[in-house]
């Protein structure tokens, strides 16, 4: 086989391959990568439910941050509290 047609089938498999596995270095929207762009999960206080914490329902009080699964947990949570 000649040399350039080996280099040229060598060349050719290995574009082959990275669009076959992707080259795991892609960059997100906004700079972030993949990693970066995973939302950390936070427990309801009230129903014990994981949520996302980029979704859930929040309540500051006394400079501390509580997350909600819903608006209706989070009213359980105030009106629990003023009892």
């Amino acid at each position: 086989m000649n040399p350039l047609r080996l280099l040229i089938l060598a060349v050719l498999c290995y574009i082959l391959y990275r669009l076959l596995t992707g080259d795991g270095k892609r960059v997100e929207k906004g700079g972030s990568s993949r990693l970066e762009s995973r939302d950390v999960l936070v427990e309801d206080p009230v129903c014990k439910v994981c949520v996302p914490k980029k979704q859930a329902f929040s309540l500051e009080e006394h400079g501390k941050t509580t997350y909600f699964c819903s608006d209706e947990c989070r009213k359980k949570f105030i009106n629990g509290k003023g009892e």
